[in-house]
Protein backbone atom coordinates (compact mmCIF):
# COMPACT_ATOMS: atom_id res chain seq x y z
CA UNK A 1 0.00 0.00 0.00
CA UNK A 2 0.95 3.28 -1.23
CA UNK A 3 1.70 5.38 2.51
CA UNK A 4 -0.15 8.46 1.12
CA UNK A 5 -0.48 11.66 3.43
CA UNK A 6 -3.60 13.27 1.56
CA UNK A 7 -5.71 12.08 4.80
CA UNK A 8 -3.72 12.43 7.89
CA UNK A 9 -5.33 14.21 10.46
CA UNK A 10 -8.23 14.98 8.02
CA UNK A 11 -11.83 13.76 9.44
CA UNK A 12 -13.42 11.68 7.74
CA UNK A 13 -17.03 10.09 7.81
CA UNK A 14 -17.44 5.89 6.11
CA UNK A 15 -21.24 6.19 5.90
CA UNK A 16 -23.16 2.69 5.60
CA UNK A 17 -20.50 -0.36 6.54
CA UNK A 18 -20.64 -4.10 4.96
CA UNK A 19 -17.66 -5.17 3.70
CA UNK A 20 -16.39 -2.02 2.05
CA UNK A 21 -17.40 0.14 4.75
CA UNK A 22 -15.11 -1.67 6.95
CA UNK A 23 -11.96 -2.06 4.39
CA UNK A 24 -12.63 1.73 3.90
CA UNK A 25 -12.32 2.43 7.58
CA UNK A 26 -9.14 0.03 8.57
CA UNK A 27 -7.42 1.91 5.67
CA UNK A 28 -8.30 5.30 6.39
CA UNK A 29 -7.39 4.49 9.89
CA UNK A 30 -4.33 3.04 9.15
CA UNK A 31 -3.47 6.46 7.02
CA UNK A 32 -3.40 8.50 9.87
CA UNK A 33 -7.19 10.11 9.59
CA UNK A 34 -9.71 10.52 12.22
CA UNK A 35 -12.58 8.26 11.24
CA UNK A 36 -15.92 8.25 12.31
CA UNK A 37 -18.45 5.58 10.70
CA UNK A 38 -22.07 5.47 10.59
CA UNK A 39 -24.35 2.73 10.10
CA UNK A 40 -28.02 1.95 10.72
CA UNK A 41 -27.77 -1.05 12.19
CA UNK A 42 -28.00 -1.38 16.01
CA UNK A 43 -24.37 -1.36 17.42
CA UNK A 44 -25.45 -4.61 19.93
CA UNK A 45 -26.30 -6.45 16.20
CA UNK A 46 -23.24 -4.65 14.44
CA UNK A 47 -20.42 -7.30 14.61
CA UNK A 48 -18.21 -4.77 11.84
CA UNK A 49 -18.56 -1.88 14.19
CA UNK A 50 -18.07 -3.10 17.41
CA UNK A 51 -14.39 -4.33 15.81
CA UNK A 52 -14.04 -1.22 14.15
CA UNK A 53 -14.53 0.20 18.35
CA UNK A 54 -11.98 -2.12 18.94
CA UNK A 55 -9.39 -0.75 17.03
CA UNK A 56 -10.37 2.64 18.23
CA UNK A 57 -12.49 3.99 15.44
CA UNK A 58 -15.21 6.48 16.43
CA UNK A 59 -18.60 4.42 15.53
CA UNK A 60 -22.19 5.19 15.78
CA UNK A 61 -25.20 3.28 15.04
CA UNK A 62 -28.61 2.62 14.64
CA UNK A 63 -29.60 5.76 12.93
CA UNK A 64 -28.09 8.86 10.60
CA UNK A 65 -28.02 12.34 12.57
CA UNK A 66 -28.27 14.57 10.39
CA UNK A 67 -26.38 17.12 12.70
CA UNK A 68 -23.38 14.34 12.59
CA UNK A 69 -22.30 16.54 9.59
CA UNK A 70 -21.61 19.80 11.12
CA UNK A 71 -18.24 17.93 12.95
CA UNK A 72 -16.11 19.49 10.20
CA UNK A 73 -15.71 16.57 7.98
CA UNK A 74 -13.32 16.67 4.54
CA UNK A 75 -14.08 13.64 3.18
CA UNK A 76 -17.61 11.20 3.20
CA UNK A 77 -16.84 7.91 1.97
CA UNK A 78 -20.01 6.29 0.87
CA UNK A 79 -21.23 3.12 0.50
CA UNK A 80 -22.33 2.44 -2.74
CA UNK A 81 -25.54 1.04 -2.37
CA UNK A 82 -26.49 4.54 -0.93
CA UNK A 83 -28.23 6.44 -3.53
CA UNK A 84 -27.49 10.52 -3.75
CA UNK A 85 -30.96 11.67 -2.82
CA UNK A 86 -29.91 9.85 1.25
CA UNK A 87 -30.25 12.78 3.42
CA UNK A 88 -26.98 12.34 5.01
CA UNK A 89 -25.53 12.47 1.15
CA UNK A 90 -27.24 15.64 0.36
CA UNK A 91 -26.35 16.44 3.58
CA UNK A 92 -22.55 16.23 2.68
CA UNK A 93 -22.95 17.89 -0.60
CA UNK A 94 -24.78 20.96 0.62
CA UNK A 95 -21.56 22.07 2.40
CA UNK A 96 -19.07 20.89 -0.23
CA UNK A 97 -17.58 17.71 1.59
CA UNK A 98 -16.37 15.44 -1.30
CA UNK A 99 -18.38 12.04 -1.50
CA UNK A 100 -16.31 8.99 -3.05
CA UNK A 101 -16.69 5.23 -2.91
CA UNK A 102 -14.14 3.40 -1.82
CA UNK A 103 -12.76 2.08 -5.26
CA UNK A 104 -11.12 5.78 -5.25
CA UNK A 105 -9.80 5.12 -1.77
CA UNK A 106 -8.31 1.60 -2.98
CA UNK A 107 -6.80 3.46 -6.41
CA UNK A 108 -5.43 6.41 -4.31
CA UNK A 109 -3.19 3.38 -2.34
CA UNK A 110 -2.84 0.87 -5.00
CA UNK A 111 0.63 -0.18 -5.99
CA UNK A 112 -0.10 -2.60 -8.28
CA UNK A 113 -1.52 -1.61 -11.75
CA UNK A 114 -5.93 -1.78 -12.34
CA UNK A 115 -7.87 -3.24 -14.60
CA UNK A 116 -11.22 -2.25 -14.32
CA UNK A 117 -14.36 -3.99 -15.72
CA UNK A 118 -18.29 -2.09 -16.13
CA UNK A 119 -21.25 -2.98 -17.93
CA UNK A 120 -24.25 -4.72 -17.40
CA UNK A 121 -24.28 -8.29 -17.95
CA UNK A 122 -21.08 -10.21 -17.89
CA UNK A 123 -18.38 -8.70 -15.64
CA UNK A 124 -18.28 -11.43 -12.61
CA UNK A 125 -17.12 -14.03 -15.61
CA UNK A 126 -14.67 -11.80 -17.56
CA UNK A 127 -13.33 -10.36 -14.61
CA UNK A 128 -12.80 -13.88 -13.38
CA UNK A 129 -11.31 -14.98 -16.72
CA UNK A 130 -8.98 -12.46 -16.48
CA UNK A 131 -7.77 -13.24 -13.39
CA UNK A 132 -7.42 -16.60 -13.99
CA UNK A 133 -5.74 -15.61 -17.63
CA UNK A 134 -3.10 -13.81 -15.97
CA UNK A 135 -2.48 -16.56 -12.72
CA UNK A 136 -2.22 -19.21 -15.32
CA UNK A 137 0.63 -17.09 -16.90
CA UNK A 138 2.74 -17.29 -13.82
CA UNK A 139 1.45 -13.47 -13.27
CA UNK A 140 -0.16 -12.11 -9.74
CA UNK A 141 -3.90 -11.27 -10.15
CA UNK A 142 -6.03 -10.84 -7.23
CA UNK A 143 -9.82 -10.03 -7.95
CA UNK A 144 -11.54 -6.74 -6.23
CA UNK A 145 -13.93 -5.08 -6.16
CA UNK A 146 -17.95 -5.59 -7.03
CA UNK A 147 -16.89 -9.11 -7.30
CA UNK A 148 -17.14 -9.44 -3.43
CA UNK A 149 -13.52 -8.30 -2.12
CA UNK A 150 -13.61 -5.04 -1.26
CA UNK A 151 -11.44 -3.04 -3.43
CA UNK A 152 -9.43 -1.02 -0.68
CA UNK A 153 -8.88 -4.04 1.03
CA UNK A 154 -7.26 -5.89 -1.44
CA UNK A 155 -5.33 -2.51 -2.91
CA UNK A 156 -3.85 -2.55 1.08
CA UNK A 157 -2.42 -5.77 0.68
CA UNK A 158 -0.92 -5.61 -3.01
CA UNK A 159 2.75 -4.60 -4.23
CA UNK A 160 3.52 -3.63 -7.41
CA UNK A 161 3.88 -7.04 -9.48
CA UNK A 162 0.36 -7.82 -8.40
CA UNK A 163 -2.60 -6.82 -10.91
CA UNK A 164 -6.16 -5.80 -9.66
CA UNK A 165 -8.72 -7.25 -11.86
CA UNK A 166 -11.33 -4.87 -10.48
CA UNK A 167 -15.16 -5.22 -10.86
CA UNK A 168 -17.09 -1.90 -11.34
CA UNK A 169 -20.48 -1.52 -10.62
CA UNK A 170 -21.99 2.02 -11.80
CA UNK A 171 -22.78 3.16 -8.17
CA UNK A 172 -18.93 2.77 -7.33
CA UNK A 173 -17.85 4.33 -10.37
CA UNK A 174 -20.32 7.53 -9.90
CA UNK A 175 -18.15 7.84 -6.49
CA UNK A 176 -14.62 8.29 -8.47
CA UNK A 177 -12.63 11.81 -8.97
CA UNK A 178 -8.86 10.14 -9.48
CA UNK A 179 -9.40 6.98 -10.45
CA UNK A 180 -7.36 6.08 -13.44
CA UNK A 181 -6.96 1.87 -14.68
CA UNK A 182 -4.06 0.99 -16.79
CA UNK A 183 -6.97 -0.95 -18.51
CA UNK A 184 -11.04 -0.66 -18.61
CA UNK A 185 -13.27 -2.54 -20.45
CA UNK A 186 -17.44 -1.85 -20.72
CA UNK A 187 -18.81 -5.39 -21.72
CA UNK A 188 -22.02 -4.16 -22.97
CA UNK A 189 -24.90 -1.68 -22.15
CA UNK A 190 -28.76 -2.58 -21.48
CA UNK A 191 -31.32 -1.08 -19.32
CA UNK A 192 -30.25 -1.48 -15.59
CA UNK A 193 -30.54 -0.34 -12.07
CA UNK A 194 -33.38 2.97 -13.36
CA UNK A 195 -34.55 3.47 -9.76
CA UNK A 196 -31.60 4.10 -8.26
CA UNK A 197 -29.84 6.33 -11.50
CA UNK A 198 -33.57 7.88 -12.70
CA UNK A 199 -32.75 7.36 -16.34
CA UNK A 200 -30.87 5.00 -19.22
CA UNK A 201 -28.58 8.29 -19.45
CA UNK A 202 -27.23 9.07 -16.32
CA UNK A 203 -26.96 4.83 -16.00
CA UNK A 204 -24.41 4.98 -18.78
CA UNK A 205 -22.77 8.13 -18.25
CA UNK A 206 -22.27 6.51 -14.50
CA UNK A 207 -20.51 3.37 -16.00
CA UNK A 208 -18.89 6.33 -19.00
CA UNK A 209 -16.42 7.66 -15.61
CA UNK A 210 -14.69 4.40 -16.00
CA UNK A 211 -12.54 6.38 -18.79
CA UNK A 212 -12.81 9.90 -17.71
CA UNK A 213 -8.80 10.07 -16.64
CA UNK A 214 -7.55 8.01 -18.96
CA UNK A 215 -4.65 9.06 -21.50
CA UNK A 216 -3.66 7.35 -24.75
CA UNK A 217 -1.01 5.65 -22.90
CA UNK A 218 -4.57 3.29 -21.28
CA UNK A 219 -6.47 0.97 -22.98
CA UNK A 220 -10.55 0.91 -23.25
CA UNK A 221 -11.87 -2.45 -24.39
CA UNK A 222 -14.82 -1.88 -25.60
CA UNK A 223 -18.34 -4.34 -27.40
CA UNK A 224 -18.26 -3.37 -30.87
CA UNK A 225 -21.47 -5.18 -31.46
CA UNK A 226 -23.04 -2.79 -29.73
CA UNK A 227 -23.63 0.15 -31.62
CA UNK A 228 -23.42 2.71 -28.49
CA UNK A 229 -20.74 1.26 -27.26
CA UNK A 230 -19.21 1.94 -31.35
CA UNK A 231 -20.19 5.29 -30.79
CA UNK A 232 -18.24 5.93 -27.47
CA UNK A 233 -14.69 4.97 -29.14
CA UNK A 234 -14.97 8.17 -30.59
CA UNK A 235 -15.36 10.00 -27.12
CA UNK A 236 -12.52 9.11 -25.15
CA UNK A 237 -8.87 10.00 -24.82
CA UNK A 238 -7.96 6.01 -23.79
CA UNK A 239 -6.43 3.92 -26.82
CA UNK A 240 -9.65 1.70 -27.65
CA UNK A 241 -8.93 -2.46 -28.45
CA UNK A 242 -12.61 -3.29 -29.68
CA UNK A 243 -14.08 -7.03 -29.69
CA UNK A 244 -16.73 -8.59 -31.73
CA UNK A 245 -18.56 -11.74 -32.20
CA UNK A 246 -19.42 -10.11 -35.49
CA UNK A 247 -16.69 -9.17 -37.74
CA UNK A 248 -13.31 -8.63 -37.69
CA UNK A 249 -12.13 -6.26 -35.68
CA UNK A 250 -8.36 -4.47 -34.84
CA UNK A 251 -8.98 -6.05 -30.93
CA UNK A 252 -10.43 -9.74 -30.54
CA UNK A 253 -12.66 -11.32 -32.55
CA UNK A 254 -14.26 -14.50 -33.65
CA UNK A 255 -14.48 -15.61 -37.29
CA UNK A 256 -15.25 -18.66 -39.16
CA UNK A 257 -15.34 -20.82 -36.14
CA UNK A 258 -12.30 -19.15 -35.03
CA UNK A 259 -11.27 -16.77 -32.47
CA UNK A 260 -8.52 -14.15 -33.23
CA UNK A 261 -6.68 -10.95 -31.31
CA UNK A 262 -5.60 -8.76 -34.47
CA UNK A 263 -4.26 -11.56 -37.30
CA UNK A 264 -3.18 -14.29 -34.64
CA UNK A 265 -5.04 -17.10 -34.09
CA UNK A 266 -5.43 -18.13 -30.73
CA UNK A 267 -8.55 -21.15 -30.38
CA UNK A 268 -11.72 -22.33 -31.77
CA UNK A 269 -15.10 -21.33 -30.62
CA UNK A 270 -16.25 -25.20 -30.38
CA UNK A 271 -13.46 -25.26 -27.56
CA UNK A 272 -14.89 -22.65 -25.43
CA UNK A 273 -15.79 -24.68 -21.72
CA UNK A 274 -18.69 -21.56 -21.64
CA UNK A 275 -22.07 -22.11 -24.14
CA UNK A 276 -23.68 -19.40 -25.29
CA UNK A 277 -22.71 -15.96 -27.58
CA UNK A 278 -22.67 -14.03 -24.45
CA UNK A 279 -20.38 -16.17 -22.97
CA UNK A 280 -18.24 -15.85 -26.64
CA UNK A 281 -18.23 -11.97 -25.70
CA UNK A 282 -17.04 -12.16 -22.20
CA UNK A 283 -14.11 -14.75 -23.60
CA UNK A 284 -13.06 -11.75 -26.28
CA UNK A 285 -13.35 -9.15 -24.15
CA UNK A 286 -10.77 -11.10 -21.04
CA UNK A 287 -8.99 -12.24 -24.37
CA UNK A 288 -8.13 -8.72 -25.11
CA UNK A 289 -7.11 -8.03 -21.52
CA UNK A 290 -4.81 -10.58 -21.04
CA UNK A 291 -3.05 -9.87 -24.53
CA UNK A 292 -2.65 -6.64 -23.16
CA UNK A 293 -0.82 -7.47 -19.99
CA UNK A 294 1.57 -9.45 -22.10
CA UNK A 295 0.10 -13.05 -21.22
CA UNK A 296 0.68 -16.60 -23.07
CA UNK A 297 -1.74 -17.76 -25.76
CA UNK A 298 -0.89 -21.01 -23.67
CA UNK A 299 -2.61 -19.78 -20.67
CA UNK A 300 -5.87 -17.63 -22.36
CA UNK A 301 -6.16 -21.16 -24.32
CA UNK A 302 -6.16 -23.26 -21.00
CA UNK A 303 -8.34 -21.21 -19.56
CA UNK A 304 -11.19 -20.60 -21.76
CA UNK A 305 -11.30 -24.60 -22.20
CA UNK A 306 -11.34 -25.55 -18.62
CA UNK A 307 -13.19 -22.36 -17.24
CA UNK A 308 -16.53 -23.99 -15.43
CA UNK A 309 -18.15 -20.67 -14.89
CA UNK A 310 -18.51 -18.20 -11.49
CA UNK A 311 -20.66 -19.74 -9.21
CA UNK A 312 -24.41 -19.73 -9.78
CA UNK A 313 -23.56 -17.78 -13.07
CA UNK A 314 -24.53 -20.50 -16.18
CA UNK A 315 -22.27 -22.70 -13.39
CA UNK A 316 -21.08 -25.98 -14.99
CA UNK A 317 -21.98 -28.74 -12.38
CA UNK A 318 -20.90 -31.65 -14.37
CA UNK A 319 -22.51 -35.02 -15.68
CA UNK A 320 -23.90 -38.03 -14.47
CA UNK A 321 -25.10 -40.82 -16.59
CA UNK A 322 -24.47 -38.91 -19.46
CA UNK A 323 -26.94 -36.20 -18.43
CA UNK A 324 -25.21 -32.32 -18.10
CA UNK A 325 -26.47 -29.70 -15.46
CA UNK A 326 -26.02 -26.08 -14.97
CA UNK A 327 -26.93 -24.06 -12.11
CA UNK A 328 -27.65 -20.53 -13.30
CA UNK A 329 -29.32 -19.18 -10.18
CA UNK A 330 -28.19 -15.48 -10.77
CA UNK A 331 -30.37 -15.48 -13.68
CA UNK A 332 -33.02 -13.57 -11.52
CA UNK A 333 -34.50 -11.93 -15.01
CA UNK A 334 -35.57 -12.89 -17.61
CA UNK A 335 -33.22 -11.68 -20.12
CA UNK A 336 -30.40 -13.20 -18.16
CA UNK A 337 -32.38 -16.55 -19.19
CA UNK A 338 -32.71 -15.49 -22.30
CA UNK A 339 -28.67 -15.50 -22.79
CA UNK A 340 -28.51 -18.55 -20.96
CA UNK A 341 -30.59 -20.73 -23.63
CA UNK A 342 -28.76 -18.86 -26.12
CA UNK A 343 -25.91 -21.25 -25.66
CA UNK A 344 -27.75 -24.84 -25.86
CA UNK A 345 -29.24 -27.09 -27.86
CA UNK A 346 -33.44 -26.97 -26.88
CA UNK A 347 -34.53 -30.17 -27.90
CA UNK A 348 -32.05 -31.70 -25.80
CA UNK A 349 -32.36 -28.92 -22.52
CA UNK A 350 -34.81 -28.85 -19.88
CA UNK A 351 -35.42 -25.76 -17.95
CA UNK A 352 -35.75 -25.29 -14.35
CA UNK A 353 -37.94 -21.68 -13.47
CA UNK A 354 -39.42 -19.71 -11.47
CA UNK A 355 -39.28 -17.74 -8.37
CA UNK A 356 -40.98 -14.60 -6.89
CA UNK A 357 -43.75 -13.00 -9.10
CA UNK A 358 -43.38 -9.02 -9.64
CA UNK A 359 -45.93 -8.99 -11.43
CA UNK A 360 -44.78 -9.13 -14.99
CA UNK A 361 -45.67 -11.94 -17.30
CA UNK A 362 -43.15 -14.26 -19.89
CA UNK A 363 -44.49 -13.44 -22.98
CA UNK A 364 -41.05 -12.00 -23.82
CA UNK A 365 -39.07 -15.92 -23.14
CA UNK A 366 -41.52 -17.85 -25.58
CA UNK A 367 -39.09 -17.64 -28.23
CA UNK A 368 -36.30 -18.84 -26.37
CA UNK A 369 -38.48 -21.23 -24.83
CA UNK A 370 -39.65 -22.84 -28.45
CA UNK A 371 -38.18 -26.48 -28.93
CA UNK A 372 -37.46 -27.29 -25.62
CA UNK A 373 -37.81 -30.83 -24.23
CA UNK A 374 -38.81 -29.63 -21.60
CA UNK A 375 -39.49 -27.52 -18.53
CA UNK A 376 -40.12 -27.43 -14.56
CA UNK A 377 -41.59 -24.92 -12.63
CA UNK A 378 -41.51 -24.03 -9.19
CA UNK A 379 -42.70 -20.75 -6.54
CA UNK A 380 -45.12 -17.94 -7.30
CA UNK A 381 -44.63 -17.35 -10.63
CA UNK A 382 -44.95 -21.30 -11.25
CA UNK A 383 -48.45 -20.49 -13.25
CA UNK A 384 -47.72 -18.18 -15.26
CA UNK A 385 -44.62 -20.12 -16.95
CA UNK A 386 -46.93 -23.22 -16.64
CA UNK A 387 -49.38 -21.43 -19.01
CA UNK A 388 -46.48 -20.21 -20.76
CA UNK A 389 -45.14 -23.82 -21.38
CA UNK A 390 -48.58 -24.95 -22.67
CA UNK A 391 -49.15 -22.35 -24.88
CA UNK A 392 -46.08 -23.17 -26.72
CA UNK A 393 -46.93 -27.45 -26.25
CA UNK A 394 -44.21 -28.30 -23.88
CA UNK A 395 -43.79 -30.80 -21.73
CA UNK A 396 -44.34 -29.17 -18.24
CA UNK A 397 -44.26 -30.06 -14.72
CA UNK A 398 -44.57 -27.84 -11.45
CA UNK A 399 -42.47 -29.03 -8.29
CA UNK A 400 -42.22 -27.67 -4.94
CA UNK A 401 -38.49 -26.06 -5.12
CA UNK A 402 -35.39 -26.42 -7.07
CA UNK A 403 -34.55 -29.51 -5.47
CA UNK A 404 -37.43 -31.12 -5.63
CA UNK A 405 -37.57 -30.11 -8.93
CA UNK A 406 -34.23 -31.64 -9.90
CA UNK A 407 -35.20 -34.85 -8.19
CA UNK A 408 -38.25 -35.40 -10.20
CA UNK A 409 -36.69 -34.23 -13.16
CA UNK A 410 -34.03 -36.22 -13.23
CA UNK A 411 -35.53 -40.26 -14.22
CA UNK A 412 -37.00 -38.46 -17.27
CA UNK A 413 -34.10 -37.24 -18.71
CA UNK A 414 -32.26 -39.25 -21.38
CA UNK A 415 -28.78 -39.81 -21.95
CA UNK A 416 -27.33 -36.79 -23.86
CA UNK A 417 -30.02 -34.23 -22.61
CA UNK A 418 -28.83 -30.64 -20.05
CA UNK A 419 -30.66 -29.66 -17.36
CA UNK A 420 -30.32 -25.67 -16.65
CA UNK A 421 -31.49 -24.10 -13.31
CA UNK A 422 -32.37 -20.27 -14.96
CA UNK A 423 -35.16 -19.00 -12.84
CA UNK A 424 -36.10 -16.18 -14.57
CA UNK A 425 -37.25 -14.23 -11.49
CA UNK A 426 -35.81 -13.00 -8.12
CA UNK A 427 -35.81 -15.92 -5.26
CA UNK A 428 -37.16 -14.06 -2.30
CA UNK A 429 -40.34 -15.75 -2.56
CA UNK A 430 -38.45 -19.10 -1.10
CA UNK A 431 -34.58 -18.15 -0.28
CA UNK A 432 -32.97 -15.31 1.31
CA UNK A 433 -30.95 -14.63 -1.86
CA UNK A 434 -29.65 -16.12 -5.50
CA UNK A 435 -27.12 -18.16 -3.93
CA UNK A 436 -28.90 -19.70 -1.07
CA UNK A 437 -31.12 -20.83 -3.74
CA UNK A 438 -27.88 -22.30 -5.92
CA UNK A 439 -26.63 -24.13 -3.41
CA UNK A 440 -29.67 -25.88 -2.72
CA UNK A 441 -29.22 -26.94 -6.42
CA UNK A 442 -25.42 -28.03 -6.04
CA UNK A 443 -26.26 -30.00 -3.01
CA UNK A 444 -29.17 -32.19 -4.79
CA UNK A 445 -26.85 -32.35 -7.79
CA UNK A 446 -24.18 -33.60 -5.38
CA UNK A 447 -26.72 -36.17 -3.69
CA UNK A 448 -27.45 -37.41 -7.08
CA UNK A 449 -24.08 -37.78 -8.61
CA UNK A 450 -23.21 -39.88 -5.84
CA UNK A 451 -26.46 -42.38 -5.58
CA UNK A 452 -25.89 -42.63 -9.17
CA UNK A 453 -22.06 -43.24 -8.95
Amino acid sequence: MKKITKFKDQKVLVLGLARSGMAAALVLNELGAIVTVNDGKPFAENKEAQRLLEEGIKVITGSHPIDLLDEDFALMVKNPGIRYDNPMVERAEALHIPVITEVELAYLISEAPIIGITGTNGKTTTTTLIADMLNADGQSAKLSGNIGFPASEVADKAVSTDTLVMELSSFQLMGIETFRPKIAMITNLFSAHLDYHGSQEAYEAAKWRIQENMTADDYLILNFNQEKCRRLADQTKATVVPFSTKEQVAGAYAKEGNIYYHDELIMKVADLALPGEHNLENALAALAAAKLRGTKNEAIVEVLTTFAGVKHRLQYLGEVQGRKVYNDSKATNILATQKALSGFDNSKLWLLAGGLDRGNGFEALEKDLEGLKGMVVFGETAAKLEATAQKLNLTVMESENVATALQEIFPKTSVGDTILLSPACASWDQYKTFEERGDLFINTFEAIKSKKA
